[in-house]
């Protein structure tokens, strides 16, 4: 019994180690690298990028998986999803370039000519090494065109519309005959493309001749939160707006001003890319393979607090992890974080992290209403002796008073 338990231990902390040398995963369509969904229409072309910083070629493979609308495995069998293989090798490797910190870049699209995904649906691609093991995987849902999505997003009418945004929407569906919609029909609400605050299964309120009704007052109300903070790297030797110093050790070394927490400040429009990032170099011509990476300190003046802080944004896919957890510093009287980024535009803010593992994004930096956000609603059908959840229509909803 002891030498399994040494002998899963030690697989741990090699597939955590190896997940930390990971960095930069992207997975965005080839026709336009300025926008950021985590939803597309079935047939576009997507690019799953990312950097192995142990800088020598592996064995990296992905795998593709369906999924039902609540994220459980599919009954589904490969060959009922995709035309072609499943699991496949990465084939477009790179070394990267006249950059201080070495690394290989990795590149694979879909649909390609080994997989060629045909259900609309919830997806899981995952990424394997050598070993068959799992690297890192990333959510993504493909679908169909099938209804009409219609989204408005407003200031909540709840006692809490000082804090809060309301979602609401309508599905159009003069195509698609529909006989219970509450029983074959639902919907998912997602703030900023993060999975983390989630509003699922949303039934319709109101049933009309070819239209599902949405009209809910308290049930899709989401926090607005804060503008995200920013920072640019993109000419990493010199400072830029929001970065106070840069130094060249090993590596160069960003050393971003110090934040304060905005909790209690009057709301202030900031312009935002809702918590993404870009890739960008001004130092050469070929941002994947000649872009440099950067350790980009981050600091919090604050008082302790009694949950964990992390910094957070779609460079760690929202996640809470311990590379980007802040350590507090009892001489300086702050919070700090150092990150290992590669060149570009990010956006960031600061979150805690309870006990039983609830995300807040405004325990630091406040809510207010007024704040921009983006609002994805995904529409799933599964009529009665369907095999899968398809997703026949996404729509897309923006909050911002400031434009």
């Amino acid at each position: 019994m002891h030498r399994k338990i040494v002998i899963f231990f030690s697989v741990f902390v090699c597939l955590s180690l190896r997940s930390q040398n990971i960095k930069t995963v992207q997975l965005k369509a080839s026709n336009n690298s300025s926008s950021f969904s985590c939803a597309f229409k079935l047939g576009t072309k997507v690019v799953l990028t990312f950097d192995d910083l142990e800088a020598d070629t592996k064995e990296y493979s992905y795998k593709i998986e369906h999924y039902t609308h609540d994220w459980k495995p599919s009954t589904l069998s490969v060959n009922q999803y995709i035309i072609g293989f499943d699991e496949n090798p990465i084939l477009d490797v790179t070394n990267s370039f006249n950059t201080l910190q070495p690394y290989t870049h990795y590149s694979v699209a879909f649909p390609n000519s080994n997989t060629r995904i045909t259900k609309s649906g919830n997806y899981l691609i995952s990424i394997l090494d050598e070993d068959e093991n799992t690297v890192f995987s990333r959510r993504i849902i493909f679908y169909e065109d099938t209804v009409v999505v219609g989204v408005s997003v407003s200031r909540s009418r709840t006692n809490l519309n000082d804090k809060e945004q309301i979602v609401q929407f309508i599905v159009n569906h003069p195509n698609l005959t529909i006989n219970t919609p509450n029983q074959e029909v639902t919907a998912v609400l997602l703030q900023n493309h993060s999975w983390n605050n989630q509003i699922a299964n949303i039934q319709p309120l109101y049933v009309k001749s070819n239209q599902l009704v949405y009209n809910h007052t308290t049930t899709t109300n989401f926090l607005g939160n804060n503008e995200f903070r920013n920072f640019d790297t993109k000419y990493v030797r010199n400072t830029s707006m929001n970065i106070e110093r840069v130094e060249r050790i090993d590596i160069y070394h960003t050393f971003l001003f110090a934040d304060e927490p905005r909790r209690n400040r009057i709301y202030s429009y900031n312009p935002d890319i809702n918590g993404q990032f870009t890739i960008t170099t001004l130092d050469a011509n070929d941002a994947a393979t000649e872009a440099d990476y950067t350790m980009v300190h981050f600091s919090l003046l604050a008082e302790p607090f009694s949950e964990d802080v992390y910094v957070y944004g779609a460079f760690n896919d929202f996640q809470m992890r311990e590379e980007n957890r802040m350590i507090y510093n009892n001489t300086s009287h702050r919070y700090e974080a150092s990150i290992l980024l590669k060149q570009g535009f990010y956006n960031y803010t600061y979150a805690t992290e309870s006990n039983s593992g609830t995300v807040n994004l405004n325990s630091i930096d406040g809510t207010y209403f007024q704040t921009e956000n983006e609002y994805t609603a995904v529409i799933y059908y599964r009529p009665f002796g369907g095999l899968y959840d398809r997703v026949i229509g996404v729509g897309f909803g923006y909050y911002n008073q400031n434009r």
